[in-house]
């Protein structure tokens, strides 16, 4: 079962643990603002970015690196919902 549109494991994040967020499936807009994977999943009706044919693309593979996140344990995660869901 995915758990948001890019990868993030919602259920183990501290803003939706403290009540900030409750994750991008159940809200109109991020905490932080705006999200153009959220935009462009939902723009195109996917779950997540798993389910996209042109999954990994750049914005994804690149969201986050700015503030020293890892993209890779992301991707790994829409790789194994989209694979749960076939």
């Amino acid at each position: 079962m995915f758990e948001s549109r890019c990868g993030v494991e919602c259920n183990s994040c501290e803003k939706k643990e403290q009540g900030i967020c409750k994750g991008c499936l159940v809200i109109d807009k991020p905490c932080w603002g705006t999200c153009g994977v959220k935009a462009c999943c939902e723009g195109r009706k996917l779950d997540h970015c798993g389910m996209c044919p042109e999954f990994p693309c750049e914005m994804l593979r690149t969201m986050g690196v700015e503030y020293g996140f890892d993209p890779q344990p992301k991707l790994e995660r829409c790789r194994k919902w989209a694979a749960e869901e076939k």
